[in-house]
């Protein structure tokens, strides 16, 4: 069914039962989804257009455009001390942003020991 490492191959249904795990997101957002079922293609056009956020893109927007599959993520248990946890959890995705700090520590790191490297080999006899 799966692959060694745990993900499913492209196209394998995922076998997983229906159990809500976890809370339910309290997120509240502005869309009027009932006066967007309603509106017309016309209608939603216009407001488009009229939207000063949207910024429509063009061929050379796309030019440099590539695809990034992002990395498998592996769920782990991980024991934090509670004052930083709940510090993490003030806003929304604080996996991710956990992710992203330990990332950075990684990548530092590995810059440092390329730099070691480098340093050794000039220095080398």
């Amino acid at each position: 069914m799966g692959m060694k490492d745990g993900s499913l191959p492209h196209g394998d249904r995922n076998h997983m039962n229906d159990e809500v795990t976890g809370d339910k997101s309290i997120i509240e957002t502005e869309t009027d989804w009932a006066k967007l079922r309603q509106m017309t293609d016309e209608e939603i056009h216009v407001a488009l257009q009229a939207d000063t956020d949207l910024h429509p893109t063009d061929e050379a927007f796309w030019q440099d455009a590539r695809v990034v599959i992002p990395q498998r993520k592996v769920v782990v248990t991980i024991r934090l001390d509670a004052d930083l946890l709940e510090w993490l959890r003030r806003e929304k995705g604080y996996q991710t942003r956990i992710n992203a700090v330990l990332r950075a520590y990684m990548a530092a790191q590995v810059r440092k020991e390329a730099n070691r490297e480098v340093s050794y080999n000039v220095h080398k006899p």
